[in-house]
């Protein structure tokens, strides 16, 4: 190690006294401008320093040694609190009193389970009330869309339509005329002595006066006989069921016979049913639905109707069904309040409300009934300067210590890193979270360290950080190897060069040397020399503190 004594020249005490006095006060009374001076100064000295300054090698004291090869790992340490991966403090909507809350602290539970039915007999009357409106109101939507159909209520054939397609029709105007021809009534009378034996379903034969065949049908009334008067003088009128063919028409007249009586005059057939179609509303027909002679069946739609009052009629009813919906909704949705579930899967830790509890308002227990915490992992969060944080990535494992688990060491995986920053006195940190599977004896609540290795080389050139000068430099002795790429731009000491180097990753000690330099240089630095962003912090931190 060889050493430079600097020099030191003694300074005698001033003897003006007065003198001194006025530049303690000028420097007092402008201190701003006196450090932004001495700043100045000091960056204009660091520039100056490598060319003049240092040309003199007895200026400063200088440790010499020798270039040698080491690994360097870069690490970045930061602390903070270990978290359960997941929390969830259970809180409470309504106000009753607690039935049910069959759990324990220390309970492992699943989402979904259920924790606390809560007393809701004051409520489900209004939920009931909200299922009738909604009945009520969907039964009136259903008519008021059915209002523009009209309908028949009979099966058999449209026998004829009334009005087309772009008519205009009023309510109870006749639209439509529906008959059942599948079967065909006659109704002709019988002396009533004998008709008073005839019964309903009995067998009777029709002979149509313009074919003469004989039609089997069935009886399907007797009416007009009185038991209690001369059966010699009466007849009864019986109605007969034929089936139709097709053949048969009201246009047709015949006779019947029953049991060998027959009766005592001939009558025209009737439809079984026949239906006369109205329409309900007012309004425009838009289309006809069935053609006429096609068959139909009841409450098949034959037309439709269109109109203003149609629309608005319609669309009334749909609000007043979505308003009773959402009144539903709603108390379905009050009511659910009342039976509390887990909002997650985890272990009890704190339990508040138990049952027989009641929750009354502003009730301090409603906001904390039970904690639940996710332990499958653990999670240690940090906040990362910006300076480092571009070093750090998802992935990265992650070695954490606590003390309060002394002399053990857990591994962790950084899981997320988030963008968004916090910035305070001028510094911007970065949310880090680090993922914990193998937990150990760490518990939620602990502060932990944690270090990060950011990166590594191993038996790489090396030298000393304060070795290096304005970032790039570093002197070394003029019979080192090196000496030879010597910066002739920059005037070294006595016996030395300075040399540019290319720098990899450093350590707090240590820098990597990627060129510049080998193996048999040996390098100089002056320890006790002091940066100049260091210097010029110092000084700014002093100019801040502003005038006395």
């Amino acid at each position: 190690m060889l050493g430079f004594n600097k020099k030191t020249q003694d300074a005698s005490p001033q003897e003006n006294t007065g003198g001194e006095n006025k530049v303690l006060h000028f420097i007092r009374t402008h201190k701003k401008r006196c450090i932004a001076a001495v700043v100045a100064v000091a960056v204009l000295a660091v520039v100056v320093i490598p060319r003049r300054s240092r040309s003199a090698s007895a200026d400063m004291a200088y440790v010499q040694e020798a270039l040698g090869r080491r690994d360097i790992v870069n690490v970045y340490d930061g602390s903070g609190t270990i978290n359960a991966a997941d929390s969830y403090t259970v809180k409470s909507l309504v106000t009753g009193t607690v039935l049910t809350a069959d759990f324990e602290l220390g309970d492992t539970i699943q989402k979904g389970d259920v924790l606390y039915v809560i007393d809701s007999s004051d409520v489900e009357g209004d939920l009931e009330s909200a299922q009738l409106s909604v009945s009520q109101a969907q039964r009136s939507y259903d008519d008021a869309a059915d209002a523009r159909n009209v309908r028949t209520k009979i099966s058999g054939e449209v026998s004829s339509f009334a009005v087309a397609a772009g008519d205009a029709v009023q309510a109870g105007q006749t639209v439509a005329t529906v008959r059942d021809t599948s079967v065909m009534l006659l109704a002709v009378d019988f002396p009533a002595a004998e008709a008073q034996s005839f019964a309903v379903g009995q067998a009777a034969q029709v002979m149509p006066d313009t074919t003469f065949e004989v039609l089997n049908g069935t009886i399907r009334s007797v009416s007009g006989a009185d038991p209690s008067g001369d059966a010699s003088l009466m007849t009864c009128t019986v109605t007969i069921a034929v089936p139709n063919t097709g053949s048969l028409t009201t246009a047709q007249a015949a006779v019947a016979q029953v049991n060998g009586v027959s009766s005592l005059n001939s009558a025209h057939f009737a439809y079984q049913r026949e239906e006369t179609v109205v329409a309900a509303a007012s309004g425009t027909v838009s289309e006809l639905c069935v053609r006429e002679g096609s068959t139909v069946r009841q409450d098949d739609v034959l037309l439709r109707i269109t109109g203003k009052d149609l629309d608005k009629q319609a669309q009334n009813a749909a609000d007043n069904l979505r308003s009773a919906e959402l009144r539903m909704s709603s108390a379905e949705r009050n009511i659910s309040h009342y039976t509390i579930d887990a909002p997650i899967s985890g272990t009890i830790v704190d339990k508040k409300v138990k049952a027989g509890d009641k929750l009354s308002a502003n009730d301090a227990a409603m906001q904390n009934l039970c904690t639940i915490y996710d332990m499958s992992y653990l999670e240690l969060k940090l906040n990362v300067d910006e300076l480092k944080i571009r070093s750090l990535k998802v992935g990265q494992e992650v070695e954490i210590t606590a003390d309060a688990v002394p002399g053990e060491t857990y591994k962790g995986t950084i899981s997320s890193i988030l963008v968004a920053g916090t910035t305070a006195n001028g510094s911007t940190s970065y949310p880090v979270t680090v993922r914990i599977d193998e937990m150990g004896d760490l518990l939620p609540g602990m502060n932990a360290s944690a270090k990060i290795t950011t990166a590594s080389v191993k038996n790489v050139l090396a030298l000393p950080n304060a070795a290096l000068v304005r970032g790039s430099y570093v002197l070394v002795t003029k019979d080192s190897p090196s000496a030879a790429n010597a910066e002739a731009s920059m005037t070294a000491p006595d016996g030395y060069v300075y040399v540019k180097v290319t720098t990899g990753i450093s350590d707090d000690d240590y820098i990597e040397v990627k060129s510049g330099l080998q193996e048999g240089d040996t390098i100089a630095y002056d320890t006790s020399t002091v940066s100049t962003t260091d210097f010029y912090n110092n000084m700014m931190v002093s100019a801040e503190g502003g005038d006395e």
